[in-house]
């Protein structure tokens, strides 16, 4: 592949990545169409039921199109959904040559795109910053390979590994601009997810605040239109409809508890799930199934230690987010995560993927390191 094909195609994943905020349960994807060395047309996929990036990006070209180059973040579709297959419209547009970033993970694609483009006599290629398209959609690529989400998981802490107080205190740990980097993270969540004992403690909402999203008017437009499910993990049915947690919007509650309560869940607006589990606690990997089963790319999971170490016990974390502020709260306070160990041997390695300042705090991206 040549360097121009590298420089096109990332602005193709520029384009992509306007559609972090909403095109879930569909992935992200950018179109570039050049001819003799020009852009002529561009789009992206904006939200499920709205024209794929192609479609965009063939309409501003125009007749422009036959015999340019069409860049693509995902193997253009070949199957009729909710809208016609892309890799018809490239052909009848006259395209000469399409350059996929990866191929689409989904079975009911999975090379038929570019194999039906290739029939139709036009030149393909695949593989063109790979890495980094599969990066921008983790959570389709995970659910359509391995049939669950992508499990991100928020922590923040003070810089001795403490969350709260020994009274439970939390509020706030981090800064405003760390706040503002969380709300980022629930608004291209598929789910926002978190437990019962947080919810009861710090009368949590897991609502995106929009005048703290700190994006552009477009973007928050469309992050707004659709926001994430909400999902409580509540195994015992503790939290009491009267909690503000239900009166800002619709959610979902998994729970080990007897389903006789759901007609009274749904009276007020949410759906009462019943997953297996043991001791009153429910079986997280049964959930993250059925949540995939639905649609769920991305699930963000904010949640105290207990909640939090159990997802990490049960080995469903792809990546953590840990914002670290700069204070110091002292050994009786609470730890990062409720995960129990005795040997050094079992302490879980992670990989740091990335360390930035987000205003007086820290983030540190991190995922599980694979055992060898």
């Amino acid at each position: 592949m040549s360097e121009r094909d590298h420089l096109f195609m990332a602005r193709a994943l520029r384009l992509a990545r306007k559609g972090l905020y909403s095109t879930h349960p569909n992935p992200r994807v950018g179109c570039v169409i050049v001819r003799d060395g020009q852009i002529v047309g561009e789009g992206w996929h904006a939200r499920a039921g709205e024209p794929h990036a192609e479609v965009h990006a063939l309409r501003q070209a125009g007749d422009k199109a036959r015999g340019a180059t069409a860049y693509v973040t995902l193997e253009p579709c070949s199957h009729h959904g909710r809208t016609p297959p892309c890799a018809d419209a490239l052909v009848a547009a006259g395209v000469s040559r399409v350059v996929a970033a990866m191929q689409d993970p989904n079975p009911q694609v999975a090379g038929s795109g570019l194999l039906r483009l290739a029939q139709a006599g036009i030149e393909v290629a695949s593989g063109v910053l790979e890495s980094e398209a599969r990066a921008l959609n983790a959570g389709f690529i995970k659910r359509m390979e391995h049939g669950l989400p992508f499990v991100r998981v928020k922590l923040a802490m003070s810089l001795d590994g403490r969350t709260a107080m020994a009274s439970g205190e939390s509020q706030w740990i981090t800064g405003p601009a760390a706040r503002a980097e969380v709300q980022r993270l629930r608004a291209q969540a598929s789910v926002v997810l978190s437990g019962a004992d947080t919810v009861l403690a710090d009368d949590a909402r897991l609502t995106v605040r929009a005048d703290e999203l700190g994006l552009g008017a477009e973007m928050t437009e469309l992050a707004q239109r659709r926001p994430p499910l909400r999902v409580l993990v509540d195994g015992r049915l503790r939290v009491p409809l009267s909690k503000t947690f239900f009166q800002v919007g619709p959610a979902l509650v998994a729970t080990c508890a007897a389903a006789t309560a759901r007609d009274r869940y749904q009276e007020d607006g949410h759906e009462l799930l019943a997953v297996p589990g043991s001791n009153g606690h429910v079986d997280l990997r049964k959930l993250l199934l059925e949540l995939a089963s639905r649609g769920v790319n991305e699930v963000l999971v904010e949640a105290g230690p207990r909640l939090a170490g159990a997802f990490a016990r049960a080995g469903l974390v792809d990546e953590y987010r840990i914002f670290m502020a700069p204070k110091l709260l002292g050994s009786s306070a609470r730890a990062l995560l409720d995960l129990p160990l005795n040997r050094m041997a079992e302490a879980p390695e992670l990989q740091i993927l990335d360390i930035r300042a987000v205003g007086d705090d820290w983030q540190i991206t991190a995922v599980p390191k694979a055992r060898s």
